[in-house]
Formats: structure tokens, C-alpha cells, sequence
């Protein structure tokens, strides 16, 4: 009945976040629910045996899904039993902090009055209006200017930060470009392709730049998280509404996703929009598993993703069409179940952000029906370690990372 339901919908979202008017950022599933069901191309030349003894001493292990009771939504309001290492309040940057998911996270922490929020966004006097509009308090947040479509914007957020003379305790990488309906690519201001190039590459320097300063934090917990989408996770049921992710070999990153001399899709195909953004979100959780595994037991930072649930009432479907505005969320609340509203989904990402119960690291958590916690399990693109590792070094060289 489900997958009958499904078909009255349209077979793409167009949703915005932080201002262009042919773009909408983030968090929705067509279907959005969180119920699971039950490498390809030789490696070039560069990836040799050696590389094999490394990835099989970097395996990442995604365990089965396991429930955590005890762990609900309201732990964010209280500090944990760690905090004691330091009184002063944490400091967390969140992208994409003017609307929608990124909002509500950063309302949810800064009422707790243990948070100072920093909000990364691209539109300055946008995050402003909507801070003051959510009664944020004035004295726990920050706006600043960042454009992930720009990689000297991201350099330039980043020397700003420091200069302010914070630490930084959490890094979550929020923001994402959504393009469902176009035809044609769009791209950053370094020539990548719009999706890919804000919601992975504009990120992964940001986190890459942004981790030594983590690193430093004197926190109780200091935490880099990238959120997530089930519309990656092809072994789930949204996953596997097409178009579906697939990164391919990554011939089209490679060659720069320029439209030009290659693809400017990251498995070399045609363009779609819907498979650019879920393409990113596969790319979102290889990073973060990637981090674990070469940073985590050095610095004790805890890098994690998560998906929040649906969220599908909210302002980010304005440029959608009146049917699929007025039918998804009645299908999300009654079909699937997997509603959840924009703030608590905030309450969600909140959680991972502060909860001790949560610090465990190389996790992509997830939410069940009474709102506990669980570490779910990724899909086999999504946990490819091989994988990983040859989208960070081919990331490393299109973002000028040594």
C-alpha cells in the first residue's frame, strides 16, 4: 500500500537553503522512512597492494544495528558528566544554520546555555532575520559569512574564525544544495558541479582546515559530524527510489566535474539532479568513516553522521508544486511513519552534537519510532573503504590539499 501511495507523488523534490532561487538544501527522502531492507571497476594503477594491506589495517567496522533505549532526544539539555573539564560554554559552527534543519539544531543548542552557535551561512543578514525570528538568544550566537560553492570563501571563514580568537569544540557539516527538477548543471565558483561541489568538496576543506583547531578544543567532547540522508543508503526503500546513488568508478571526479573535459557527474554518466545530491550524501559518509579511520584514535576527536528523519512540513518545499505540498507530509505522517517535524530533527542533531551517550565514533545514527537512538548500518557503497580513501585523495587534489 505503501509503494501504491508512493506513486501519486512526484518523482523529484526541489527544496532551497541559503538563497539561490533554483536551489533548496536538505534533508528529505521521497519516502524518508528509516526501515532497512534486507568494488567495481579495477583500481587504477596507483592503487597497488600496498593500498590493500593499508585499507585491510583501516577497515571501519559498521555493526549491526543496535538499540540504544536509554539515549532519547531530550539528553541535549543538560551538560554531561565530562563537561567538568572546562566551565566555559561550547563553541559549535554550524553551515546552513538559516533555515530548516541547521536552524533548528542551532536553536536547540544555544537555549540550552551551555552553546555558543556560530552560524555559517551565506546569506549574512538572512541567518540574522531568522535567529532573531526563532528567539535565539542574542548572546549565544554568532553569524558568519560562508559560501560552500567557493573554495577562497571557505578559506576566508576559516581565517575569520581564527582571528575571532575562539576555540571550536564541534564542526557540523549541515548545508546541502538540492536540484531534483534541473535539466542542466550549475556550478561553483571553482567550475565543479553545483551539488557535489557544496555539499562535499565546499565541506570536506572546510573540515579538513578546521579539524586542527578541534583537535586543540579542551571540551569534554570535541566532535566533526557530517549529516547524512537515506536517500544515499541504497539498501534501505528510499535509497532505492530512482534515480539511485552510485558513484561508479569516480571517472567523472576525477576529471574535475566540469562539464567540459569530463563528466560533470561523479560516476561519469549523464547529469540529473536528484542523483547529484544523493551522490554527494554517499560522498558526505565516506568522508566521515575516512576521518575515523586516520584520525580518530590519534586526536580523540568523534566523527560521526546521522540521519535525522523526514522533515517533510517545512519552508524547504516552498518551490515545490502545490500537490506534492499538500500529499507528502500526510504520507510521511500516515504511510511511512517517518515524519519528523523541523524541530525535532533540531533536537536530533542537537543530541549528536552533545550527548555523551552518543560519543562514539565512525557512527551514522539513526532514530526509531520511540525516538532512541540506534547505530544503523550504511549501505556497501556508503562502508566501502576502498572506496573512501580514493574519494578523499582525488578530494584532496580538486580542493588544493597537499
Amino acid at each position: 500500500m505503501a509503494l501504491k501511495a508512493a506513486s501519486l507523488l512526484p518523482s523529484s523534490i526541489s527544496v532551497y537553503k541559503e538563497g539561490k532561487s533554483i536551489a533548496s538544501f536538505k534533508e528529505t527522502g521521497f519516502f524518508g522512512c528509516s526501515f532497512s531492507l534486507p568494488n567495481h571497476l579495477k583500481a587504477d594503477c596507483n592503487y597497488s597492494l600496498i593500498r590493500s594491506k593499508e585499507l585491510r589495517r583501516r577497515e571501519l567496522p559498521i555493526g549491526t544495528i543496535k538499540a540504544q533505549t536509554a539515549t532519547t532526544t531530550p539528553a541535549i539539555a543538560e551538560a554531561g558528566p565530562e563537561a567538568k573539564k572546562t566551565l566555559r560554554k561550547g563553541n559549535v559552527i554550524i553551515t546552513g544554520a538559516s533555515s530548516g534543519l541547521g536552524l533548528a539544531t542551532a536553536k536547540a543548542l544555544a537555549e540550552t546555555g551551555q552553546w555558543n552557535v556560530i552560524m555559517a551561512c551565506r546569506n549574512f543578514l538572512k541567518a540574522e532575520r531568522a535567529a532573531k525570528s526563532a528567539g535565539i538568544p542574542k548572546e549565544n550566537y554568532k553569524v558568519m559569512h560562508l559560501d560552500l560553492a567557493s573554495l577562497d570563501s571557505v578559506r576566508q571563514f576559516v581565517d575569520n574564525f581564527r582571528r575571532s580568537g575562539m576555540p571550536l569544540d564541534v564542526l557540523v557539516c549541515n548545508a546541502a544544495v538540492y536540484l531534483p527538477t534541473a535539466k542542466e548543471p550549475s556550478f561553483t565558483a571553482d567550475g565543479f558541479e553545483l551539488s557535489v561541489g557544496t555539499n562535499h568538496l565546499g565541506h570536506f576543506l572546510l573540515a579538513r582546515l578546521l579539524l586542527d583547531d578541534v583537535k586543540q578544543s579542551d571540551y569534554s567532547s570535541k566532535r566533526l559530524i557530517i549529516v547524512g540522508s537515506i536517500t544515499g543508503n541504497t539498501n534501505t526503500l528510499a535509497g532505492n527510489v530512482p534515480p539511485k546513488a552510485n558513484l561508479g568508478d569516480l571517472r567523472g571526479l576525477v576529471g574535475g566535474l566540469n562539464g567540459l573535459n569530463s563528466s560533470s557527474m561523479i560516476d561519469g554518466g549523464e547529469f540529473d539532479g536528484a542523483k547529484a545530491y544523493k551522490d554527494s550524501k554517499v560522498c558526505n559518509m565516506l568522508t566521515m568513516q575516512e576521518f575515523h579511520r586516520r584520525y580518530h584514535e590519534e586526536t580523540g576527536v568523534t566523527f560521526a553522521s546521522l540521519y535525522p528523519g523526514c522533515i517533510a512540513e517545512t519552508g524547504l518545499f516552498r518551490e515545490h508544486i502545490p500537490l506534492f505540498r499538500l500529499l507528502f507530509p500526510p504520507f510521511q505522517k500516515y504511510i511511512t511513519k517517518g515524519y519528523v517535524s523541523e524541530e525535532e530533527a533540531g533536537k536530533r542533531l542537537a543530541q549528536v552534537v552533545s550527548d555523551p551517550n552518543l560519543a562514539k565514533s565512525g557512527v551514522y545514527w539513526s532514530w526509531n519510532k520511540l525516538s532512541s537512538t540506534f547505530e544503523n548500518q550504511l549501505s556497501q557503497e556508503a562502508s566501502d573503504a576502498e572506496k573512501a580513501l580514493k574519494l578523499w585523495e582525488i578530494s584532496e587534489k580538486l580542493v588544493g590539499l597537499p
